[in-house]
């Protein structure tokens, strides 16, 4: 199981003394966060995309991983999320086959559609066509990192006609991707059309709702012939907050979670841990409460925490950073490893999707053979 964390990049005021981090320091600071991820034996760094303060999560996240490839040497770089909506899929299908050269091949997506609504027409978009966007967007991508000549028509985007995307993936594999949804269930079935990942961000709501979703997910990814249910690819999300004590750990994150403009004005931070998975407490809660997940959706692949957010200092996600892989993580690994199935799968990565390739197999390592113009129109038709 991949354990890792993400970042929204939010440039916060601290609420605590006032300061604000200058776009520079916080940019800064995720590559800092990065590399302490990994030096700490994470799995797994992923940034957000943002094109709007107060983030300053990059606009173009290859950017921003590329620079973190080139300064570490395992860990897996990733997105949360890309916006295949507003975003051009030749574009990306380049820009992520040459961060994935570049990175050796450490490098996957979760696609998202972006919930901030003036995005969309600041790139000529519709957000009440968000979901078709989506939808045809995202047949292209897969299209164009699995076909060396393309022809497309589309509702969306000029025509394309023998077109090649260049560079073409490393080792001819395509990047793994998870499908991030919040509350849509036409992306959890995209997901499962193809094949590929589903991420919940599993932060804002009630356990009961995740449920739901990944367990429609699963229903779904096992009626489009992929593999039983439990074989499916499963992320998800958390918030933590941690100190030694548990009574330190609410003392210091109060004011962060009292003026955050995500959380502000809410829910207090009591019926907030109490409704959601966010955990403020001592390593051992947030080990028994990361544990619970299983409870609800099954065995899954990757578990990613938001830990550097609402104006928390980068000297804080540090320490937060050093608890959890000293002494969270390795617990998780362990308790999560046991009783395991053996057939349930681990998260995908370029070298098992390369290895399942050169091994001639086809069986959830090259999702949605189904690549015929026509696909488009299913996964609208089953959403």
């Amino acid at each position: 199981m991949q354990f890792g964390i993400f970042t929204v990049g939010d440039v916060t005021t601290d609420p605590t003394n006032g300061t604000t981090p200058t776009e520079n320091e916080r940019i800064k600071a995720m590559v800092r966060i990065a590399l302490k991820a990994e030096e700490v034996g994470l799995d797994v760094f992923a940034t957000g995309e943002h094109h709007n303060p107060p983030f300053a999560a990059p606009p173009n996240p290859p950017v921003l991983l590329a620079n973190i490839a080139a300064q570490t040497e395992r860990i897996i770089l990733s997105t949360a999320t890309t916006l295949i909506t507003t975003n051009d899929p030749v574009r990306l299908a380049e820009d992520y086959a040459y961060l994935q050269h570049l990175a050796d091949g450490r490098v996957d997506l979760i696609m998202g559609r972006g919930n901030t609504g003036p995005v969309y027409p600041w790139f000529g978009k519709d957000i009440r066509q968000g979901i078709p966007l989506a939808i045809e967007n995202y047949a292209l991508l897969h299209k164009l990192w699995r076909e060396d000549v393309v022809d497309w028509e589309g509702k969306f985007r000029t025509p394309l006609q023998s077109f090649t995307a260049t560079p073409r993936p490393l080792d001819d594999v395509p990047p793994f991707v998870w499908h991030g949804s919040i509350r849509s269930p036409e992306i959890a079935e995209q997901a499962a059309y193809y094949g590929d990942g589903f991420f919940h961000n599993h932060i804002f709501w009630p356990f009961e709702h995740t449920r739901r979703m990944v367990e429609f997910y699963r229903q779904r990814f096992e009626h489009y012939g992929h593999g039983p249910a439990d074989r499916a690819i499963v992320g998800l999300g958390g918030q933590v907050f941690m100190r030694k004590n548990s009574q330190d750990a609410v003392r210091e994150f109060r004011p962060y979670f009292d003026h955050a403009p995500v959380y502000g004005g809410g829910p207090t931070l009591e019926e907030f841990t109490e409704q959601t998975p966010l955990t403020v407490g001592s390593p051992q809660q947030v080990i028994d409460r990361t544990l619970t997940f299983r409870e609800n959706v099954g065995d899954y692949q990757r578990q990613l925490f938001l830990l550097d957010h609402a104006g928390l200092p980068l000297k804080t996600v540090l320490e937060q950073l050093d608890m959890l892989g000293e002494e969270v993580v390795p617990v998780l690994r362990e308790e999560f490893a046991k009783n395991r199935p053996a057939h349930v799968p681990d998260a995908p990565t370029h070298a098992s999707l390369l290895a399942a390739k050169n091994a001639g197999s086809t069986e959830n390592t090259e999702p949605g053979k189904n690549t015929e113009s026509s696909e488009t129109a299913s996964v609208g038709e089953q959403s």
